[in-house]
């Protein structure tokens, strides 16, 4: 159980960070552009604003996948760009979750199989207890009955499920989530919708969700806007909060 301390202390601190593409050539861009935003453990937030944008660069930055070009990025108060390549890879498999629009499940590999995975690359085989919690994970996003099922047998409310369960197998502070909702029917994107929302709720999870559904951004904590790869707007939801 952690003390108070630590639950209260910033899960992800950026400060004064920008990204650019194509440094020292004709055609460097800044993409983002003197971000600073604090995420904290538990919280639900959403992260909106136009195409080009700069929010899944910023996703990527949070999800150690990019190195930002210049500012501080401290994850579980650990400057990033003091660590390692294996240090980063290690830091990312233990504390962060990724869902994306497109679920890339492993069309060869079961659903329990493709929730395994993250297991599998960070620690090795998969003992029986990791397969007991990968299957209680699919149990709890309603897919109890269709543990060997391979990705084409499943609809895309189904796949995507999979993924989430893949996001939370190793019990990551915090999950990324891209358009999670974006290539499903308003049926299936609230469902998808809930379950993070139930996960949030039951087991403190932290998820950061890009949408541009203001329907889902109204039923999230917190709301931050990103324009021109700038925070527009950061404001609590008052209203989405459990009493």
């Amino acid at each position: 159980m952690r003390n108070e301390a630590t639950a209260a202390a910033p899960l992800v601190e950026l400060a004064g960070v920008t990204k650019r593409y194509g440094t020292g050539t004709e055609v460097e861009t800044e993409v983002l552009h003197g971000i600073d935003l604090v995420l904290r453990r538990g919280e639900f937030t959403a992260l909106i604003g136009p195409s080009g944008s700069g929010k899944s660069t910023l996703l990527n930055l949070i999800g150690l996948l990019e190195p930002p070009s210049g500012g501080s990025y401290r994850l579980l108060g650990r400057e990033t760009a003091k660590l390692s390549e294996a240090e980063l890879t290690r830091l990312r498999g233990r504390t962060i979750g990724f869902v994306f629009q497109f679920h890339h499940l492993l069309p060869a590999f079961t659903a329990t199989e493709n929730v395994l995975m993250p297991g599998l690359v960070a620690l090795g085989p998969a003992t029986p207890e990791r397969r007991d919690a990968a299957r209680g994970l699919l149990a709890a996003v309603g897919l109890g009955d269709r543990l060997d099922y391979p990705p084409r047998k499943l609809s895309g409310g189904q796949q995507q499920r999979v993924a989430i369960a893949r996001a939370l197998a190793l019990s990551p502070e915090l999950v990324l989530a891209d358009e999670p909702t974006g290539n499903l029917d308003t049926h299936s994107a609230d469902d998808i919708f809930a379950l993070m929302r139930a996960f949030n709720r039951e087991r403190g999870t932290a998820f950061l969700v890009v949408t541009h559904d203001p329907r889902l951004a109204a039923r999230c904590d917190r709301v931050v806007e990103l324009v021109d790869g700038r925070i527009a707007a950061d404001r609590p939801n008052d209203a989405a909060r459990p009493r």
